[in-house]
């Protein structure tokens, strides 16, 4: 016997789909969502002071690499005093660098390009690394075998010597294909760590009764096991993103990658071969901006990262629901304005 709601479309995919004849209107489930995955994070964020602080950060990065290279032009050659100190004029508060450009506007202009590298490189080593992780320790087996010898065989390459030889072989200029080369190597250890947190939690009663239940594989992965494993690929993204950006700044400092866009490492390797910074205090600030802004960006990454544990622990969330429904509740009874003239 099937079951469809009041708005005649079909109730929601899942094992307990049919099992009760309530159903829910259209807007209903909106609002459920809406509620699940914006409102209640936003509210169990806003309420740690780590995350929150984190969250302003990564908001101030992300509209520097969108609106701020709208609002803030291009740095160009000549256009001002050539080293100029920071706060000496107002349309140049970091100064300038030794070919007369604006060092703020380097960094914003930079900030695109990093976000990018940061974005692909880290979630394709959380996508492969959890994938096959959590496919390993829950099938065993040879699929198992295959993986983890696989996973062992990249852990084995030499890193740096490697990702040298890549990129000066293939002399990447998009930085999202840059972001996928230097995270060639780096989702077999997250594979092998997800694969033994894995292997703890198949066992256990809930994910037993799912097997019975004969849900299958996929759906025992993503709503049993996953939830668990959420704060440590969580802490694993936000280093493997941290990991993209001093790779990717390494890599423009020692000269091996293309000088096709502006970069943090670029400027690096520009104040320090154009002007010595590292032996003269004039330079310094052309040094110590790219520096800085990078420290912030890792440092808003790492806080962000530790507040959100909280985002997947049952209780935490169960109360941040009860508390955006009843904050709902209240605003639906209680009387406007205009109504409580009357």
């Amino acid at each position: 016997m099937s079951h469809t709601n009041d708005d005649g479309s079909k109730p929601e995919d899942g094992p307990f789909g049919t099992t009760s004849s309530y159903s829910t209107t259209r807007s209903d489930r909106t609002r459920q969502a809406l509620d699940e995955f914006v409102l209640t994070p936003f509210s169990i964020i806003w309420s740690d002071v780590r995350a929150r602080l984190g969250f302003l950060i990564i908001v101030c990065y992300l509209l520097l690499g969108t609106v701020g290279v709208a609002l803030v032009h291009s740095p160009q050659p000549n256009e001002t005093e050539r080293m100029l100190a920071p706060l000496q004029l107002l349309q140049y508060p970091l100064g300038a660098d030794a070919l007369g450009r604006g060092i703020f506007a380097q960094l914003v202009h930079s900030t695109p390009a990093m976000l990018q590298i940061m974005l692909s490189g880290g979630l394709w080593v959380i996508t492969v690394g959890t994938t096959l992780g959590m496919i390993a320790g829950y099938k065993g087996g040879k699929l198992d075998t295959a993986i983890m010898f696989t996973s062992d065989t990249v852990m084995m390459l030499p890193g740096l010597p490697l990702l040298i030889l890549v990129v000066t072989i293939l002399q990447p200029k998009s930085p999202i294909v840059l972001g996928f080369i230097l995270s060639l190597t780096g989702w077999a250890g997250l594979a092998r760590a997800i694969r033994s947190e894995i292997l703890s939690l198949r066992e256990a009663n809930y994910v037993e009764a799912s097997r019975i239940m004969g849900l299958d594989t996929g759906y025992i992965l993503k709503n049993d096991l996953l939830p668990n494993i959420m704060p440590y690929v969580l802490i694993n993204l936000v280093n493997s993103m941290k990991g993209m950006i001093f790779a990717s700044m390494g890599l423009y400092f020692l000269g091996v990658l293309p000088f096709t866009n502006l970069n943090w490492g670029i400027m690096l390797n520009n104040a320090y071969q154009q002007s010595g910074a590292l032996y003269t205090w004039e330079a310094a600030h052309w040094l110590l901006a790219p520096m800085l802004t990078v420290m912030i960006l890792a440092f808003g990454l790492v806080m962000f990262a530790q507040g959100c544990d909280r985002l997947f622990n049952p209780r935490v969330r169960a109360r941040h629901e009860k508390r955006t429904t009843t904050e709902e509740s209240n605003t639906e009874d209680s009387p406007t304005v205009m109504e409580s003239n009357y």
